[in-house]
């Protein structure tokens, strides 16, 4: 999942994104409104999580160019206005759920993961592919059974590949899904991580690298 935290509050957004990044999710920040415009104009989020009140570009701006682009991010409105009028306006402007400040983390957690199934076509809980199977919930992923030790990147790789059910994954959408935008899209990020994941996933071999086109599981 690639999600964009937009909070104009930098202590509380780095917090935000610290604590989501350790959640196995790419993050990127927005300070600014017009900074997160045109983030979401460039990048293909899964999830935003917005403040209203913003500099640059009101939140409410920026809910609502989303859903005139008609984008399948979902919208975590996170404020600190949290009257039932404050709610339902937020809403209306296309948010998809609504959390007031102060907040609990894990809260914070759920409901983003709950949007970030919504972006996507229904999954199941466990995603499996012949003997390999991936709790992304819990982060564990097993081979007939046998626990793998994959850092967050590889799990976050495995959970793409799976959800593509045998589809071509271009290393475009790998890097995008994966990685936030400080990563070099030359280093040649995405060929190292698979590297590394398909020799910790082990023989015989399931990912197939299919050339210049991507990867598939």
């Amino acid at each position: 999942m690639r999600l964009l935290v937009v909070e104009d509050e930098v202590m509380l957004a780095d917090l935000v994104a610290r604590g989501l990044r350790a959640e196995h999710i790419a993050v990127d920040v927005a300070h600014r409104g017009d900074e997160a415009d045109e983030l979401l104009s460039i990048n293909d989020y899964d999830v935003v999580v917005l403040d209203r009140d913003l500099p640059g570009l009101h939140g409410d701006q920026v809910a609502r160019r989303i859903s005139e682009r008609g984008d399948s991010t979902r919208i975590l409105m996170l404020t600190a206005a949290g009257t039932l009028g404050d709610r339902v306006a937020g809403l209306d402007l296309g948010a998809d759920d609504y959390l007031a400040k102060p907040f609990e983390f894990p809260e914070l957690v759920a409901r983003v993961r709950a949007l970030g199934r919504r972006a996507s076509p229904a999954l199941p809980i466990v995603l499996t592919a012949g003997d390999i199977a991936l709790d992304p919930a819990r982060h564990r992923a097993t081979r007939s059974g046998r626990p793998l030790d994959l850092t967050p990147k590889e799990l976050m790789l495995l959970q793409v590949l799976l959800e593509a059910r045998g589809a071509v994954v271009s290393a475009e959408l790998l890097l995008e899904k994966c990685w936030d935008r400080n990563v070099d899209p030359f280093t040649g990020a995405v060929r190292v991580a698979i590297s590394k994941l398909r020799g910790k996933l082990g023989e015989p071999t399931v990912i197939t690298t299919v050339h210049g086109k991507g990867y598939s599981l």
